[in-house]
């Protein structure tokens, strides 16, 4: 079996002579879910899934990141379901890491591939299915949609990472980079789930702050990065969840390409009604 290109190395159990110091953080402004935290331990499951268990990175939370949740998802080969979604007002973003899973809606099957993306739109009939001889695992960000009086929902989207060539941030030489899987300017989606890719030694120059939430989970390399008033060294297989307006930066180590998935909420007017979620 070749190494998955993404990383993927979840499950198990600490060995009992290990240490307890880890880098878990949560505090009011981000929290830092570090890839040992992923054990069998904290797996939980889901209605309808067969041979399918996961890991919840993410979930509203009133007062810190309120619009989102990210799931970490194996499927065992003939696992998945036929009714994955039970929120009708559920949009979704589908990625894979590893193996492969088949997805059906409106009468067509369609093959996610390690780098593939799906995105679901709310109300939408599909299934999944690993159909494979090996594990497959996958991202599964889930959004409840903004529906606006005179915007269409978005169409469903499947693509991969291979049909996409990254955008460069400008004045970077090309050693900051986005790929993007849905147009920015199409203001019918009101989230993007995109990959950044920064090379060694390339920095977000300055503290974005900004009202976007952001689930940040790390695909490849290590960086350190600023959060808030800290700074904190995450790798492959780290998540951070920051919520609105906290500071954020970044330097990218070595040897290898920094590479996160990262979510945001856009496109949408500020709700100016207290949130009772």
């Amino acid at each position: 079996m070749t190494k998955a290109k993404y990383f993927s190395e979840m499950g198990g159990h600490p060995n009992q002579t290990n240490l307890l110091t880890d880098r878990a953080v949560f505090t009011d402004a981000y929290a830092v879910i570090p890839k040992g935290s992923m054990r069998d331990i904290v797996t939980s499951f889901l209605p309808f899934w067969d041979e399918t268990r996961l890991w919840v990175l993410s979930r509203p939370l009133t007062g810190f990141s309120e619009t989102f949740s990210q799931y970490i998802m194996e499927v065992q080969p003939n696992g998945g379901s036929n009714q994955p979604e039970t929120d009708p007002d559920a949009e979704g973003v589908l990625f894979i890491v590893e193996g492969a899973v088949n997805i059906t809606f409106n009468g067509k099957k369609y093959e996610l591939e390690e780098g593939g993306y799906a995105y679901l739109p709310a109300g939408l009939k599909w299934t999944l299915r690993n159909q494979s001889d090996e594990v497959s695992k996958f991202h599964w960000i889930r959004k409840s949609y903004k529906f606006v009086d005179g915007l269409d929902k978005p169409d469903p989207i499947v693509t991969s990472v291979k049909n996409i060539i990254p955008s460069p941030m400008p004045d970077t030489d090309g050693k900051w980079t986005t790929t993007r899987f849905v147009d920015p300017s199409d203001l019918r989606h009101d989230m993007h789930v995109t990959i950044v890719t920064l090379q060694p030694g390339a920095v977000i120059p300055f503290c974005e702050t900004h009202v976007m939430e952001h689930g940040l989970y790390i695909l490849n390399g290590k960086a350190v990065y600023r959060l808030n008033q800290d700074w904190i060294e995450v790798e492959a297989g780290d998540y951070m969840l920051l919520r609105a307006f906290c500071p954020q930066a970044c330097y990218a180590g070595g040897p290898n390409a920094f590479q996160y998935l990262l979510y945001k909420d856009v496109n949408r007017h500020m709700n100016l009604k207290l949130s009772n979620n």
